[in-house]
């Protein structure tokens, strides 16, 4: 009886995943509308129905630092239609959040890193007298500076570069939180804040349009869409700043052939040229790692942001 029910078990699950998806799959998303993960995400969803024959419906639930829309990716059924389409921004809140309200290790399973960034660009707005990041450094270690930048939020990687930034260059600079990446690049160009980290997709039109300046880029070489913009390490040899990247996740309980089949679906997606030319314009690379790439990836990462979290003396909330 026990051989019995263990073959019924493992038929079912087979035949389980053969058949899905059998309806659309809900993919949520933790940020505005607009925004680079958000434009990333529905560029790869519009692959979604031709490889799996249903459609990728997407859902911003934004708030919290992507805390909302993760827990209810992780109290969803474990059967494969919602997924979580996020940023990097989900291996740094367990260093900032004292209390999390799921687990992110238990309740959720990495299924595939869909793109990373090769870096961000610091960019600057009127109020900052400088002309490179050999000046800034200059004008920041001044007793009498109040060099400040701005961020979208407490505790997110555009905040921890700037401190990161702070700590290898031995600058004092007053971090500035701002409700959303928009705002906080409004403000830099508004002289409220001298400059921000930002992903280039969002602040290339503002620099081409003359409204901020792009004092470098944190990625090992130049962008190739703006190769005029130097590095970081053109001024501090060796220094960069790791950006962030796109992942899916789904609940922990989904079974591994259902895993693999959204993941091999993602990997086909990010083959597609029109794909492909989003991403790299917003200044990305496609991935497409299998869920064990992934899993590896992500708990360096994890490790890496409390690093950086303890070494910056950022006080969890």
């Amino acid at each position: 009886m026990a051989a019995v029910t263990a073959a019924v078990v493992v038929y079912s699950t087979a035949a389980g995943a053969q058949e899905f998806p059998k309806r659309p799959l809900r993919l949520v998303i933790p940020f505005p509308a607009g925004g680079t993960t958000d434009v990333n995400a529905r560029v790869v969803a519009g692959q979604i129905d031709r490889l799996l024959g249903q459609p990728a419906v997407v859902d911003n639930r934004v708030g919290a630092n992507g805390i909302i829309a993760t827990e209810l990716v992780a109290r969803a059924a474990p059967d494969g239609y919602t997924l979580l389409y996020v940023s990097s921004s989900i291996s740094l809140n367990p260093s900032i959040y004292k209390k999390l309200p799921y687990d992110t290790l238990r309740d959720l399973v990495p299924v595939t890193s869909v793109a990373a960034a090769a870096g961000f660009l610091m960019v600057a707005g009127p109020s900052l007298p400088v002309a490179s990041v050999k000046e800034l450094i200059a004008l920041a270690k001044m007793p009498e500076s109040k060099v400040n930048f701005g961020s979208p939020g407490y505790g997110n990687s555009l905040h921890l570069a700037g401190e990161v930034f702070k700590m290898r260059t031995g600058t004092q600079m007053l971090h500035v939180p701002y409700k959303g990446i928009g705002i906080a690049l409004t403000a830099v160009m508004a002289g409220e804040v001298n400059l921000a980290f930002m992903p280039p997709t969002i602040a290339v039109p503002q620099v081409k349009s003359g409204r901020a300046r792009a004092l470098a880029f944190t990625g090992p070489a130049r962008w190739g869409l703006m190769p005029e913009v130097p590095t970081l390490s053109e001024t501090i040899p060796g220094f960069t700043i790791a950006a962030g990247w796109d992942g899916l996740f789904a609940p922990s309980r989904v079974s591994s052939e259902t895993i693999l089949k959204i993941q091999r679906a993602v990997r086909a997606a990010l083959q597609d040229s029109k794909v492909r030319e989003v991403l790299v314009a917003g200044g990305y690379d496609p991935v497409g790692s299998t869920p064990e790439e992934f899993r590896k990836f992500f708990l360096g990462e994890i490790k890496r942001y409390a690093d950086i979290v303890q070494d910056a003396k950022i006080q969890p909330e």
